[in-house]
C-alpha cells in the first residue's frame, strides 16, 4: 500500500523475494553494513540510499528490492518502484497512451516491446519492456514499465521493474504484468492470504 497522504491510496502485491525499502530504512542498513565490517558494503549502501532519496523527488512513492536465487549459487537482483503523479488530461485512455508513447520514445531503449494490458478493472493500462542503455553504466539493463490511470482520473501510476540480469527479461516482464493485475484502490480484505517466503526468478507466485 502507498503511505504518503498527498497521493491516493493504492494496494498491490509483490511476489516472494521482494522486500520493501525506503529512505526510513537508512539507520538499519547502516548498522547492517557496520556489522559486515566492509567498506565496500558501506559505500554501496550509501549510494543506494542516495538513489532512493533522488527517486522520492520524482514522485516515487514505493520501492522494493528483489532477490531471487540463481543456480548454482548466484542471486538475481532487481528494483521495483511505483510512481504516482497528477495528470491534467481528462481522457484516461489518452493519458495512458501518451505516457506509454513517452516511455517508448525514450532514447535509453535499445530494444523494446509495447502492448496494452487487459485488467479486470477495465482501466486503461500499457506495458513497455526491453533493454535500456544508461550513461556511465557499462552493462545494459532490463526494464519493464506499466502505465495506468487511477480510477479518480487525476493520477497516473507507473510501475517499474529494473534489473541488470537481462537474461531474465521475459520472467521480469511477467512479474510486473502480474503485479499490475493485483492493483486495488480500496482496502482489500485483511484476512486475504499474503505472499511470503522466497522464490526463484522464474517463479511468479502472486
Amino acid at each position: 500500500m502507498t503511505q504518503q497522504r498527498s497521493v491516493p491510496p493504492v494496494w498491490f502485491r509483490l511476489p516472494p523475494g521482494f522486500h520493501d525499502i525506503g529512505t526510513g530504512d537508512a539507520a538499519s542498513l547502516e548498522a547492517f553494513a557496520e556489522a559486515l565490517g566492509s567498506a565496500t558494503a558501506r559505500q554501496e549502501l550509501s549510494r543506494l540510499m542516495d538513489g532512493l532519496q533522488e527517486l522520492a523527488g520524482h514522485d516515487v512513492v514505493h520501492t522494493a528490492l528483489g532477490f531471487h536465487p540463481e543456480d548454482p549459487a548466484g542471486v538475481a537482483t532487481s528494483l521495483f518502484s511505483l510512481t504516482i503523479r497528477r495528470i491534467e488530461q481528462p481522457n484516461p485512455r489518452l493519458a495512458v497512451a501518451r505516457a506509454a508513447l513517452a516511455i517508448a520514445r525514450s532514447p535509453l531503449w535499445t530494444s523494446a516491446v509495447r502492448r496494452f494490458i487487459d485488467l479486470p478493472s477495465a482501466l486503461p493500462c500499457s506495458l513497455v519492456a526491453g533493454i535500456i542503455s544508461v550513461a556511465d553504466v557499462e552493462r545494459h539493463l532490463f526494464q519493464a514499465r506499466v502505465a495506468m490511470v487511477h480510477p479518480d482520473g487525476l493520477h497516473l501510476l507507473v510501475l517499474d521493474l529494473t534489473s541488470a540480469c537481462t537474461e531474465h527479461a521475459a520472467a521480469y516482464t511477467d512479474i510486473l504484468e502480474a503485479v499490475a493485475h493485483t492493483l486495488q484502490f480500496t482496502d482489500p480484505d485483511p484476512s486475504a492470504p499474503k505472499a511470503s517466503g522466497t522464490s526463484r526468478i522464474l517463479e511468479v507466485l502472486l
